[in-house]
């Protein structure tokens, strides 16, 4: 099943207010709302049909992505977009693909800075149950070489066991928070010919670093790991531009 397929899937399942806000959502993206005015309730409700709760709740739906303000009077405003709450899952179903491109962009950024520091200080602080754990992860990556979606899984509790063991319980949240983007990463890394089995190989120069105690190996080990896949990911933008600008 692709990733395209899963997410019309899971919107089968939405709400009515969730769907109406997803709509409006590309209609924000797309610019079709004069400067930073948005629908209001009342402008929801006659549009789309629906009643004045439903169109409430749409709202509410998008104030707490961050996508609008509302403000005294109930007037509606689009808030600008870099300050959207890109960490919520909602939004990889409502962003264009060249957005979430970009954002995967953004997020390797943000692992390339924090996660080799978490596996240095995983290096001094990780108990030998941590270790074991990371052992039984790195055997289970060897024989899922061929059967991705089940290896990124993986590939996921490796690195979040990682981070656990740094210590940390606000660096933690951070990298637990931004988990959605991070499969959606692996997807497009997975997809790379025999790249994991490239991967095992990573993890496992990360885990003899961590095994030896020794942070400043950790640290190159997961930094190398990390730049492998900036190309690929680079890559993967460009051809995505270069197929939307000719539609």
């Amino acid at each position: 099943m692709t990733r395209r397929q899963e997410l019309a899937d899971v919107v089968k399942v939405r709400t009515l207010p969730v769907q109406v806000a997803a709509h409006l959502t590309r209609r924000i993206v797309n610019g079709e709302f004069e400067e930073e005015r948005a629908p209001s309730e009342l402008d929801i409700s006659q549009e789309f049909g629906v009643s004045r709760v439903v169109a409430r709740e749409t709202l509410k739906i998008l104030a707490s992505l961050d996508i609008v303000e509302i403000a005294q009077g109930r007037r509606v405003v689009v808030r600008p977009q870099a300050e959207w709450d890109y960490l919520n899952p909602l939004l990889a179903e409502w962003l264009p693909e060249e957005h979430v491109v970009e954002l995967l962009q953004e997020l390797h950024q943000m692992r390339l800075l924090l996660e080799p520091e978490l596996a240095a200080m995983a290096a001094v602080n990780i108990s030998e149950e941590a270790l074991a754990g990371l052992r039984e992860e790195i055997d289970r990556m060897a024989s899922l070489e061929h059967e991705p979606d089940d290896y990124l899984e993986v590939d996921h509790e490796f690195h979040m066991a990682i981070c656990r063991a740094a210590n940390n319980r606000i660096l933690d949240r951070i990298m637990y928070s931004a988990r959605w983007l991070g499969t959606a990463s692996r997807r497009v890394t997975n997809e790379v010919p025999g790249g994991l089995h490239r991967a095992t190989d990573a993890h496992s120069r990360i885990f003899a670093a961590l095994e030896a105690r020794d942070p400043d190996a950790a640290r190159e080990a997961m930094r190398s790991h990390l730049q492998r896949n900036v190309p690929i990911l680079a890559e993967k933008e460009q051809k995505t531009k270069a197929r939307t600008a000719k539609r």
